[in-house]
């Protein structure tokens, strides 16, 4: 449990380091990862994938703790999952409504965050650098091109949420792979060398 880093480890290292009391938009399993943190009279606004706080009534209490001086924290923007039922949106419309709503910027924690990725190779290895790193995922703008950007290899997967095309609509990707299968002969295959 303690080896895998999620956005939801770095919310609440954030969380806990400037001593917030946060609103938690969270669906249940992730409240799980915020045992303990205080929420009462809450300074701050936590937003997750959560469908089931995603109404205006909720969505309408955390603007109204935003007018009042209130922080945005973003799990993360992403626009869109993948999910049983095909795709659904994600957590960035969410975010982007009660920014707008507020004007207030999230301080997004998650993917595409620079320190996000930084902060997962550091909990990784410390003597890791970015560029020793290969990031691999289906989600070509917030996986692939935000591990770019802080520096990482950034590969794409043609699995999950991926689309036709993904590969070359936003931005190039250091590699494309069709599945995980031929991603791990390729890592196998860089080892070897």
């Amino acid at each position: 449990e303690n080896e895998l880093f999620t956005s939801l480890t770095a919310a609440r290292n954030y969380v806990e380091s400037l001593k917030l009391r946060p609103l938690l938009m969270l669906e249940d399993e992730a409240m799980k990862d915020f045992e303990g943190i205080q929420t009462e009279d809450p300074n701050s606004v936590v937003v997750g994938l959560s469908p089931s706080n995603f109404h205006y009534k909720r969505l309408n209490e955390a603007f109204n703790l935003l007018k009042n001086r209130a922080s945005l924290i973003a799990i993360n923007k992403s626009r869109y999952i993948k999910t049983d039922d095909g795709l659904s949106i994600g957590t960035g419309a969410f975010v982007s409504t009660l920014e707008f709503a507020s004007d207030k910027k999230a301080h997004v924690i998650g993917k595409p965050s620079k320190d996000f990725f930084h902060l997962a190779l550091k909990e990784l290895d410390p003597k890791l650098q970015p560029h020793e790193a290969l990031m691999v995922g289906d989600d070509v703008r917030d996986d692939v091109l935000g591990a770019q950007q802080a520096g990482l290899i950034g590969a794409l997967v043609k699995t999950g949420k991926y689309l036709l095309g993904d590969e070359n609509k936003y931005g190039e990707p250091n590699h494309v792979f069709e599945n995980l299968e031929e991603m791990a002969q390729f890592v196998i295959g860089q080892q070897k060398k």
